[in-house]
């Protein structure tokens, strides 16, 4: 397996931009998932239109919305701006584009996670006089871990792949925001290079692959505890 230095770079930018990602979605794809499966409420069709809208689009629109909104011209990017915070093209943009990307995965895998609640449960705590974050903290949270684990570990998977809407909101800038897709993408363009190309693609499958064993493997030690 050939590595380069920047390779271990561009390995090290993926793990961080999508654990980032996924860190910093997971407490928003929860509150989502809560209001969709638990909220009735007016527009519950739309919130979810819109959730679910990543899936649908190409990458790269995403990319190019990303990038009219956090650009120096957006209305996001231009109060960014005025505070000396600079998004576009660092490795926080590939943070946000691999978050919107993998964003529906998150919130459909705990959505069914919630679903599969007893409705008698919530019930119960209810007419005992629970308050709704007492029944969220000791009900909803605990049986929603499944769900949790499998929305992290899908999105964390989509996000160490994200290649479009990465390269048009964060460029592909190397030991700046080069990610394995990003850097596989070089070397693909150059012949030469595909042993290069073969290497960063094997490291990208065993990344995948302990996520998937982990994912397993924490799910059925959920799984035991519940029996």
């Amino acid at each position: 397996m050939l590595l380069t230095p920047e390779d271990i770079v561009s390995i090290g930018m993926s793990m961080k931009v999508a654990l980032t990602a996924t860190a910093l979605s997971l407490p928003f794809g929860f509150a989502v998932a809560w209001l969709i499966v638990f909220k009735p409420f007016k527009g519950k069709v739309l919130l979810e239109v819109f959730v679910n809208l990543p899936l649908t689009l190409p990458p790269v629109v995403i990319g190019y919305f990303l990038l009219l909104t956090l650009g120096k011209n957006g209305w996001i990017g231009h109060l960014l701006a005025a505070s000396g915070i600079r998004i576009i093209f660092s490795w926080k943009a590939a943070v946000i584009a691999s978050a919107t990307v993998g964003f529906p995965l998150l919130v459909r895998s705990i959505r069914l996670g919630m679903e599969s609640i007893d409705q008698q449960l919530i019930e119960a705590s209810r007419s005992l006089g629970a308050h709704w974050y007492d029944t969220l903290l000791t009900i909803i949270l605990p049986l929603s871990l499944r769900g949790i684990l499998a929305g992290s570990s899908l999105m964390f998977a989509r996000s160490l792949g994200e290649f479009g809407a990465t390269i048009i909101v964060a460029g592909n800038i190397p030991g700046v925001t080069q990610t394995i897709p990003l850097a596989i993408y070089d070397y693909a363009s150059s012949p030469s290079s595909t042993a290069m190309a073969l290497s960063l693609c094997m490291v990208s499958v065993i990344i995948s692959v302990v996520v998937l064993f982990l994912h397993e493997l924490l799910s059925r030690k959920l799984h035991r505890g519940r029996a």
